[in-house]
């Protein structure tokens, strides 16, 4: 499966045989550093190795050209603040390439599209990021304790952490409930009892604990009830 093959070259040839003082001399002398241009020629010569197929030469040289201009442009554009989100879309055009390749070759179809199953869990999917993120807070606002009372536990906080361990824990659970893993609930609500309520105790204060378990139940519900709805 070609497919198969130009992800096993992308990820030995972008993460394995690339050292970090590669990666760092390319971003501080950009299209200049000699780094660069061997890289995309691995990139081109494990592709070829990978495929094995004379007669699809072309389809390294192709994964060559394009791995450069995406490198070449995430260098150019890149920088300090927003390194991560260029380290993600790098990646994400990679994939794309290749996935382009594959779909010309039919290894894939939108057939998928049709299937009602899919679709239903797509919905699932989207709908316990975000939505419910939005939903909680929205259901919580009444009793959002004064910030005054939150200050002890979030000065240390990462940006946005609650909101995003909040859509992970979702995700799992739902993906625990459609591989009929309930014992893996089990261990979500164990793990985040240990090391959310353990420092809520410490801090001593009650409505904030009562504000940080209610939504965590809400959480825990709204995947439970969408997975059982899906299944």
């Amino acid at each position: 499966m070609i497919f198969t093959k130009l992800i096993l070259a992308h990820l030995l040839g972008d993460f394995i045989l690339q050292p970090n003082s590669w990666v760092a001399d390319k971003e501080r002398r950009k299209l200049k550093s000699p780094y660069l241009y061997l890289h995309v020629l691995i990139h081109t010569v494990l592709s070829f190795v990978f495929l094995w197929n004379t007669d699809l030469w072309w389809i390294s040289l192709l994964v060559g050209i394009t791995h450069f201009i995406i490198d070449a442009s995430k260098l150019i554009f890149q920088t300090v603040k927003n390194k991560k989100r260029w380290f993600f879309i790098d990646q994400l055009l990679h994939i794309l390439v290749i996935a382009g390749i594959s779909f010309y070759f039919k290894e894939f179809s939108f057939d998928f599209l049709q299937n009602q199953q899919f679709l239903k869990i797509l919905l699932a999917v989207l709908f316990l990021t975000t939505p419910a993120s939005i939903f909680i807070k929205i259901a919580l606002s009444s009793w959002t304790p004064a910030p005054e009372t939150q200050s002890s536990i979030q000065t240390e906080s990462l940006s946005s952490a609650g909101k995003y361990i909040g859509i992970l824990e979702r995700l799992l659970v739902f993906t625990f409930i459609m591989v009929n893993h309930w014992e893996g609930v089990g261990f979500m609500v164990a793990a985040k009892s240990v090391f959310r309520f353990s420092d809520l105790a410490q801090a001593k204060q009650r409505k904030l604990t009562e504000y940080v378990l209610i939504g965590t139940l809400l959480s825990f519900g709204l995947a439970v009830l969408t997975g059982i709805l899906i299944k």
